[in-house]
């Protein structure tokens, strides 16, 4: 069988390098996930404790709640805004870590999680990644922990295609497809790859 992964990319622009890399994730993909890159962040509006119910929220929300319930992981590029994750990025993940009937399903809450992160500046988004991995810890989300993919510089790693083209961040992707497929085993969402 394979496993869904739901990719989320924390940037709005059109030309995003984590998107781009969510792109990358798919062409090379080691097998045995099926990535499917999510394209509504623009369309979450601002958490709103008054409309979280399942009766409330907007129709956007409860399209990515059920989309990220349904998913044996998820996969996320997060860029970094001012050291930390961006706005966007965690307004959408409050929408989806939340219980507030007590009887739902909390889409994060075990979920097996891959980070990774792509940006212009010598630290990539190690700072980024590591707020974002907090934000996981209260959730009860199953991250994992290696490889740590940062993609630094990142314009000198895209051709001008859009295509990842270092050899040593193309490996590393690998290994952290590999090991978020491995950890969505592991927790029986998936049979083994073949």
């Amino acid at each position: 069988m394979t496993a869904t992964v739901l990719a989320i990319s924390g940037s709005l622009r059109a030309d995003s390098y984590n998107t781009l890399l969510l792109h990358a994730a798919r062409k090379h993909n080691p097998g045995g996930l099926d990535i499917e890159i999510y394209e509504g962040l623009r369309d979450i509006p601002p958490y709103d404790g008054d409309l979280d119910h399942p009766d409330r929220r907007p129709a956007a929300v409860t399209e990515l709640r059920r989309r990220a319930a349904e998913a044996d992981g998820l996969l996320i590029a997060t860029p970094e805004f001012n050291y930390s994750i961006p706005g966007v990025l965690k307004n959408a993940l409050d929408w989806i870590s939340t219980n507030p009937t007590g009887g739902e399903t909390v889409p994060l809450h075990r979920k097996p999680i891959a980070i990774l992160g792509a940006a212009p500046t010598n630290f990539g988004t190690v700072r980024s990644q590591l707020a974002l991995r907090q934000v996981f810890v209260c959730t009860g989300s199953d991250v994992v922990v290696k490889p740590e993919v940062h993609v630094f510089r990142a314009h000198e790693r895209f051709d001008e295609a859009g295509n990842l083209t270092d050899e040593t961040s193309v490996a590393l992707l690998r290994e952290l497809l590999t090991a978020l497929r491995t950890t969505i085993e592991s927790r029986g969402g998936t049979a083994p790859a073949a």
